[in-house]
């Protein structure tokens, strides 16, 4: 696939995950990828696999489904205008599309119950069950300053993410940069998106521009507000633990979710090292309304 294609696609998501609420018409993001919009609409597909308008929609309903559940005091309505929807049955419409359930249906389902997607991976769900006998750790709450970080997109949680790694320290050691500095985007919640659907990307924090961008791009992970969680344990046990910050210590919180992605500093990171053993603080964004 074409490097250039896959950098300025890769500028168009970053716009994209920036803020999910605001209008995002594909003849802007054109302008973002420096495409005619014909020809923007055609490469998007080629690089992501599906349009623009299926990976928006996509990704709303998933920040909405988060804040469905998470957010109660939230009215639905309120919820559908902060992902970017008008109106409350167009809203509706494509969350039922997206979730077979309406968004008052999938508020008031109990998600501890509930069977989650990464439960079909065997490894995980053993992980689940040792990750339900710990003690969540209380979190720092801080602001964090913007990191100008490299990186690679990827598509499923699971241990193909360790491909992403090994590209990026490919290109690290070619561009003589360090490599110390890891974190980890999650843009999907697990609990409810297939492994194999949800996005991740890997980034190493550097000091200086990219010169040129193909596979390795460049991008700014956002500041502000966070919960932060010092999270440890093996492969398999990830997941599951975040999923105990977003549904046990969220909800009793006070704070709002924001629509930044969630992301991960490792200070021992299980997919490149090979006991599978990750020590990271996990980076909630979080705010007061």
């Amino acid at each position: 696939m074409n490097q250039h294609h896959i950098s300025r696609i890769n500028d168009v998501l970053f716009h994209i995950h920036q803020d999910i609420s605001k209008e995002l018409p594909a003849k802007e993001l054109a302008k973002v990828a420096a495409y005619s919009e014909q020809h923007f609409h055609r490469i998007f597909k080629q690089v992501v696999g599906e349009s623009i308008h299926q990976y928006i929609r996509r990704t709303r309903m998933e920040y909405a489904a988060n804040q469905l559940m998470f957010d109660t005091k939230a009215s639905v309505l309120e919820i559908a205008n902060n992902c970017g929807f008008n109106s409350l049955s167009s809203f509706s419409r494509a969350f039922k599309s997206t979730f077979d359930m309406s968004p008052g249906e999938w508020r008031k389902h109990d998600l501890q119950i509930s069977h989650k997607p990464y439960l079909y991976d065997e490894e995980i769900a053993r992980g689940y069950e040792r990750a339900a006998k710990k003690t969540l750790p209380q979190p720092k709450i801080v602001e964090v300053p913007k990191r100008m970080a490299a990186y690679v997109r990827h598509t499923g949680y699971n241990r193909s993410i360790r491909n992403a790694w090994l590209i990026l320290k490919a290109w690290a050691n070619s561009e003589n940069r360090d490599f110390s500095t890891q974190f980890g985007l999650h843009h999907s919640n697990p609990a409810w998106v297939a492994l194999d659907k949800c996005r991740y990307v890997a980034c190493i924090e550097i000091d200086r521009p990219l010169k040129l961008r193909g596979v390795v791009n460049q991008m700014v992970i956002p500041g502000g507000l966070h919960a932060v969680f010092r999270l440890q344990g093996v492969y398999g046990e990830l997941l599951p633990q975040i999923s105990q910050v977003l549904e046990k210590w969220l909800p009793e919180s006070g704070f709002k979710l924001r629509s930044t992605p969630a992301y991960v500093h490792y200070h021992d990171n299980h997919f490149v090292n090979d006991t599978e053993v990750f020590d990271l603080d996990f980076y909630l964004p979080i705010g007061f309304f």
